[in-house]
């Protein structure tokens, strides 16, 4: 028979349960809606998709239970601060190896220490963009594509530890053409999640992902 400090403890041990139960499962649903969401986006590029995809962000950062966004922020929000679409800044390249790379651990958080290593370079955007930048892989069960970007709008017009553009882990995936180039389309670069809360650790864009050029498309800051 337990006392009442057992029915007690034994309530919080449940409570905890559940909680973490609750918080998995909501996870799971956002990260199903983000990987339909770019399975749309890849259906229909180009102005349209990006309009579905600005409407479906909105309506999760509102209202979903993994919102990035606090009590407060959610008070005020009307909506992520986006860029207009624009058509120049949607690409199709060619990649080459990236060589001579040692893989890097980087805190990520709830997730962990997670290893990127840099594994194939852009061909193609150092004549429009002023350089190339460089994919990672994200070591681990499975593992996916990583391509986090600064440029000179980072820290002014936009999150000063750069934005993402690919992050195929969690479904941010713009696609292949047919003839195995690679879509970047920078009308979808968004925020990491520690933009909108200390409460969050993002690997941020390194050195080598750095443009020297504005790129103004895709997410803004906030204000």
């Amino acid at each position: 028979m337990l006392d009442e400090r057992g029915t007690v403890h034994l309530g919080a041990e449940m409570d905890a349960a559940q909680a973490s139960r609750d918080a998995a499962l909501s996870l799971w649903d956002w990260r199903r809606r983000i990987f339909d969401l770019y399975g749309a986006v890849r259906a229909a590029p180009g102005p349209e998709g990006w309009a579905y995809w600005r409407a479906t962000r909105d309506e999760l950062f509102r209202t979903h239970a993994q919102t990035p966004l606090e009590t407060d922020q959610l008070a005020v929000f009307a909506g992520v601060p986006l860029y207009p679409y624009d058509p120049g800044l949607r690409f199709t390249v060619k990649v080459k190896p990236a060589t001579d790379r040692a893989p890097r651990p980087v805190e990520a958080g709830r997730d962990g220490t997670m290893t990127l290593t840099a594994f194939a370079m852009t061909e193609g955007l150092a004549e429009r963009l002023g350089a190339e930048l460089t994919l990672f892989w994200i070591g681990g069960y499975g593992g996916g594509v990583f391509l986090p970007i600064r440029d000179a709008t980072s820290g002014r017009e936009t999150y000063g530890g750069g934005r993402y553009l690919l992050d195929t882990i969690k479904g941010a995936d713009l696609g292949q053409e047919r003839d195995g180039r690679l879509i970047l389309d920078f009308n979808f670069a968004y925020n990491p999640s520690c933009a909108y809360s200390d409460l969050w650790v993002c690997p941020l864009a390194p050195p080598e992902n750095v443009l020297p050029v504005p790129i103004r498309g895709g997410e803004r800051r906030a204000g």
